[in-house]
């Protein structure tokens, strides 16, 4: 949610901003609907110790004995006048904020200008890829012949987009899931939740999912929503609270399922489990100073990457331009994984920094040691890892050439000592 005061005194700086995005200036219009709302504002605290006024002075006529009949009828066309403009007030308001809502985050000044991913902008590679002395068979191979997937009675039970996993195949995934918890929790300083994974329309809101992403959500039949991720169950868990400074920062890190419906992404991704209705991710949060949220962002990203460098997974390390970061973010890095069943690049978590974005819509501030009053917190968020898209890539990177998968050394502790994974 954008500041309605900031964008009033600096309206060339954020059309600027959204011309970033591709978007059209809306600042002057922003600003009139704005004007419209305080002059009827005005008008209502004038009518209102206008009212006052003349209710005291009908106290003051009625001791006197005097006639009063003029200004009790002044102060009934006052009241008749107030309700009509406290309502066009409550839709001049509600109107703004419908539409302040549907804005997205305006990009930092560090983050490149382009149109599309496309335009994403490499930073560093890390890792080698494997070389093989054979063909590289992609997951969906190599989990069928371990009979460790199976996107057939995966459809039966759910349909398209579904999969369903067994055997050391499905403990792998576990393993994994268990394994960056267990790196983020114990190095990184994050406190795991076990959060819902239905919320409420204000969550989906304050993290900006809604009300513009709403067709990429599942909802249920009582008016709660599966979460896309969980960051908006984590997130929100500082919605309408006022922090000590002393709480910050806070970092809290969840495995949950995820759920989308994936609207616009038809005929993409059909193949294999790289775009699922259902899925797990290991997701990190912080909540943080606003004057630490650039280190903040940095951190996030290393701690993500540490689980890909443990994994000894060849990764990239791509910042978003501004015709591709999320409706939240005010930067974001992502890390793409090399899959050699693709022979190429994916990714496999987005860590975005959102500023103060979501904590305007959530209400989420701190207090300050020194000085008045409150300021709002800077979150961000970031997936440590999406487990699905993780196993793919150790499947496929630690494949053999008769089809069984080695088990990295890292998820041995994780497997009861397995070394690898074989049909039969």
């Amino acid at each position: 949610m954008h500041d309605i005061r900031w964008i009033r005194e600096n309206p060339a700086e954020f059309d600027a901003a959204l011309a970033k995005r591709g978007d059209e200036a809306m600042s002057a219009d922003l600003i009139q609907r704005d004007a419209d709302r305080r002059a009827v504002q005005t008008e209502l605290q004038e009518l209102q110790t206008r009212r006052n006024d003349a209710s005291k002075q009908i106290g003051i006529a009625k001791s006197k004995g005097e006639d009063a009949d003029t200004l009790i009828k002044e102060v009934s066309d006052l009241k008749d006048r107030m309700q009509a403009l406290e309502e066009n007030e409550k839709n001049l308001s509600s109107n703004l904020t419908d539409l302040l809502s549907g804005i997205p985050n305006l990009p930092s000044e560090d983050t490149p200008v382009g149109a599309g991913e496309e335009e994403n902008v490499e930073i560093r590679l890390e890792g080698v890829p494997p070389e093989f002395d054979f063909e590289a068979k992609d997951h969906v191979d190599l989990g069928e012949n371990l009979s460790g997937i199976s996107f057939e009675r995966a459809g039966k039970l759910s349909g398209s987009r579904f999969v369903v996993l067994q055997g050391q195949v499905a403990r792998l995934e576990r393993a994994l899931a268990s394994f960056m918890l267990d790196v983020q929790t114990e190095e990184f300083g994050y406190t795991e939740i076990a959060p819902p994974v239905l919320v409420k329309d204000e969550a989906l809101y304050g993290t900006g999912q809604l009300p513009k992403f709403a067709d990429d959500l599942f909802k249920t039949t009582d008016d709660l929503w599966l979460i896309p991720t969980a960051e908006v169950s984590l997130t929100n868990l500082v919605a309408n609270e006022i922090l000590a400074e002393d709480d910050l920062p806070i970092r809290v890190t969840a495995l949950t399922p995820c759920f989308r419906s994936e609207a616009g992404a038809a005929g993409k991704d059909t193949r294999g489990m790289l775009r699922q209705h259902q899925f797990n991710k290991v997701e990190l949060v912080s909540i943080c100073h606003p004057d630490n949220s650039l280190e903040e962002h940095e951190r996030m990203t290393g701690a993500a990457e540490e689980i890909l460098k443990r994994l000894d997974l060849a990764y990239r390390v791509m910042v978003l331009c501004t015709g591709d970061i999320g409706f939240s973010a005010r930067k974001t890095y992502d890390l793409e994984v090399w899959l050699p069943g693709q022979d190429t690049y994916r990714e496999i978590s987005s860590c975005s920094n959102c500023g103060d974005f979501q904590a305007r819509r959530m209400k989420a501030r701190f207090r300050p040691e020194a000085g008045k009053g409150t300021e709002f917190v800077h979150t961000l968020n970031g997936s440590s890892l999406a487990v699905g898209r993780c196993l793919i890539a150790v499947m496929e990177n630690y494949q053999n050439k008769d089809g069984s998968i080695t088990i990295p050394e890292v998820l041995r502790p994780y497997m009861n000592g397995l070394e690898l994974i074989s049909a039969g």
